[in-house]
């Protein structure tokens, strides 16, 4: 990073931080909001700096946001606080499914809250897993594994599209995805709909109050 400035350090460095954030490449509306910078026009002079570095994507209409490339990434990645860190793949529905979101950033987790396997990080979004004390904007742990055991928390894509976080039960003819909340009826699938990604292993939890957008 010895061409950036000090600027443009720390607009990099914001961006690594962990936990993230954003949920999701941010505007640069938003992200300068969350710096504290006025000026819409500062932030983007900063960015077209980390550009020519080619340490952010470039902006475009299909890939909204500020996007960090693979190089920041290992920049993040080689710090010496980043050994436990896992990647954090974006949001996962406790709720109805929604449209899963990959992203490329990384977390730090303590070893208890992970396996000897390969894992990564989601933040949920939504509150049918209440009952199992998951709750909306929680970070969870999942082992990456196609495969899991009646009655446990998987990470569940539905039609290739949607993913979701479920108690799933599996049977010859069905798969059901339960939630964790009385009010919320149980999804029933064909067993060829159901994908699992992963299976919850820890879970983490944010109490500082939350910047209202």
């Amino acid at each position: 990073m010895q061409n950036l400035t000090r600027k443009q350090r720390d607009v990099l460095e914001f961006l690594l931080q962990e936990p993230p954030p954003f949920a999701y490449p941010p505007a640069l509306e938003e992200l300068a909001a969350a710096m504290g910078m006025k000026s819409r026009g500062s932030l983007h002079r900063l960015i077209q700096g980390l550009l020519a570095e080619q340490l952010i994507e470039p902006l475009d209409r299909r890939h909204p946001g500020v996007r960090l490339t693979d190089k920041a990434l290992a920049l993040g990645r080689n710090k010496p606080e980043a050994a436990n860190a896992l990647r954090y793949v974006g949001k996962i529905a406790a709720g109805r499914p929604i449209e899963a979101l990959e992203d490329q950033r990384y977390m730090t987790v303590p070893d208890e809250l992970k396996t000897n396997q390969p894992c990564y990080v989601l933040k949920v979004q939504g509150d049918s897993m209440v009952e199992l004390g998951i709750l909306d904007g929680d970070w969870v742990v999942i082992e990456q594994r196609c495969h899991a055991r009646n009655g446990e928390i998987v990470v569940a894509l539905v039609n290739k599209s949607e993913a979701t976080l479920k108690i799933i039960e599996q049977y010859p003819h069905e798969v059901l995805l339960v939630p964790a909340n009385a009010q919320m009826e149980t999804m029933r699938y064909h067993p060829s709909q159901v994908e699992i990604q992963g299976v919850l292993v820890g879970q983490m939890r944010s109490y500082r109050p939350l910047t209202l957008k």
